[in-house]
């Protein structure tokens, strides 16, 4: 796997094999709107690892899945998984 980070632009690119899923965390959103704060929404889960972010690009092909009766292990019962490279402005958790 190959990981870049621009730290001056925040921007991040992934690149690797291995399934990417990515999911709105609905709790972020509404601890937002009653804070006021801008807290990453975006869920990215790669590798057993867990980023966050307020934008995503994906490069080629995704697909969109909803599965009520097997979400993932956070709960997301919709998420977009993909295998091509994410660009976003990600924070690692």
């Amino acid at each position: 796997m190959i990981f870049k980070i621009d730290k001056n632009s925040r921007n991040s690119i992934e690149v690797g094999k291995g399934i990417k899923r990515i999911h709105v965390n609905q709790h972020v959103i509404k601890s937002n709107n009653k804070t006021g704060e801008r807290k990453p929404v975006f869920t990215i889960k790669f590798k057993k690892k867990t980023y966050t972010a307020n934008s995503i690009s994906i490069e080629g092909t995704s697909k969109l899945v909803y599965k009520p009766n097997k979400p993932l292990s956070c709960g997301a019962k919709v998420w977009i998984e993909t295998n091509n490279t994410i660009i976003t402005d990600m924070e690692h958790e």
